[in-house]
């Protein structure tokens, strides 16, 4: 069989045309841009990959799956739809890609892609299709030939219900996206319960509100705050990592620092666990995690410690920061400088009082501008809201020689560090700025 991607270069639509080629299906692509995905597709899975888009990018194809973002008038979807292909969107495609899979789908609103890596380190031997790059397996993707699947369940669009869940996990739930349920909270809370009704088994995070209260579920798991005890932060090889007793099983240690990272772990290898996982062998596989990229990513460490983190919602971030204070104390450093790449205006409209707050305590505060993801522009006066800090207002950042520099839209230096601590977050091209890769 044939598929081709519209779309390919985005972390979800790659991370499904992996795992088909890894089960023997032949792929294509296309995208508007080349990037590390593309190159990653077509080097090491054999993808036939077209870059800008193209009519004749379709020809041969069996099946035609898009990511969200495409519209009816790309040129490609137009002539999937004249030669009769079969088209499909990323949600609609799930259903097709997941139907005979034993699937161990990861929810939330926070954690959900760590919680994932987590616990496909854990399995050693299931697929894995996470939203974001596992450092342990260096890819979003991890194929087997057996049928067990580590999968990142989408609530953005209500995917997560085609997912097919054998096992589910919810780290948390927390109103995101509300755009696409209309702004109707009961509708996007039936969403998740529904969710949840699909899974034979359940893991959830008994400290969130809305999963506590979902107790009448058969084969439950809700595991309260007090199964986790004595926990401490400690650097392994110059690596932050947190430890932590749990239940009756003794001590475990998990790559990452925070509280919120002893929590996804434990869900993980909770979840492990009522597969019939041996709790030793859990602890020893959870030591192979080795974290995610652009989480809590230590990009380097000589001179200064650079983190970049994709946090881009307040409660993320403020979770994240907390946590790099908690590193920078066991280093023994004083200054933390955020720098910020608010994600999407309506996200940041949405949740300006949040990402106020969510900065506080950090010694210098930089913010970029907005990175659309395709919207169109609102006007939102981030100087105004952000005045007690007295933020940089910059064009971009980049690094070079072990230092960060802060930029105007003139290209000229307005701000360089060179010591202490800088922690880029946000979900678009900062992760590449930061890097000084672009």
């Amino acid at each position: 069989m044939h598929i081709h991607f519209i779309g390919i270069g985005g972390i979800g639509l790659s991370a499904l045309a992996k795992f088909l080629a890894g089960q023997g299906v032949k792929i294509s692509g296309s995208d508007i841009a080349k990037s590390e995905i593309t190159d990653d597709l077509a080097i090491n899975y054999g993808a036939q990959i077209t870059i800008p888009h193209h009519p004749d990018a379709v020809e041969g194809a069996d099946m035609v799956i898009h990511s969200a973002i495409i519209r009816p008038n790309n040129v490609e979807f137009k002539r999937a739809k004249e030669l009769g292909i079969e088209l499909l969107a990323r949600k609609e495609a799930l259903k097709f890609i997941l139907k005979d899979k034993k699937v161990y789908a990861v929810a939330g609103a926070h954690g959900k892609s760590t919680t994932s890596a987590i616990l496909a380190s854990i399995l050693q031997e299931s697929n894995a299709l996470i939203g974001a790059i596992s450092k342990e397996f260096k890819s979003n993707v991890r194929t087997f030939k057996n049928s067990e699947v580590v999968f990142e369940a989408d609530e953005s669009d209500a995917s997560f219900l085609n997912s097919n869940p054998y096992l589910a996990i919810v780290t948390n739930v927390e109103p995101e996206h509300m755009e696409y349920y209309e702004y109707d909270e009961e509708r996007f809370y039936n969403t998740y319960r529904q969710f949840l009704e699909l899974a034979k088994i359940r893991v959830l995070n008994g400290e969130d509100e809305f999963l506590a209260k979902q107790n009448d579920l058969e084969n439950i798991y809700l595991y309260p705050s007090n199964d986790i005890k004595n926990l401490k932060y400690i650097i392994i090889d110059g690596e932050p990592h947190t430890s932590f007793e749990l239940k009756e099983w003794g001590r475990f240690e998990v790559f990452g620092i925070g509280y919120h990272i002893a929590i996804d772990a434990a869900l993980a290898v909770i979840a492990a666990h009522t597969l019939g996982m041996d709790i030793d062998l859990i602890r020893q596989n959870l030591l192979k995690y080795r974290g995610i990229k652009k989480r809590f990513d230590v990009i380097q460490k000589n001179g200064m410690v650079v983190i970049d983190d994709y946090g881009h919602h307040p409660t993320e971030i403020k979770a994240t920061l907390n946590s790099i204070k908690e590193y920078a104390k066991l280093l023994g450093i004083k200054k933390i400088y955020a720098i910020w790449q608010p994600h999407k205006y309506t996200r940041t409209i949405d949740n300006l009082q949040g990402f106020v707050e969510c900065f506080e305590g950090v010694d210098e505060l930089t913010i970029l501008p907005i990175w659309a993801a395709g919207e169109v522009k609102i006007d939102i006066d981030l100087k105004g809201a952000f005045r007690h800090y007295s933020p940089f207002m910059a064009n971009r950042v980049t690094r070079r020689d072990n230092k960060v520099l802060v930029l105007d839209e003139n290209g000229e230096v307005m701000r360089k560090y060179k010591d202490n601590l800088v922690v880029a977050f946000g979900a678009g091209d900062i992760t590449y700025q930061i890097r000084g890769e672009k």
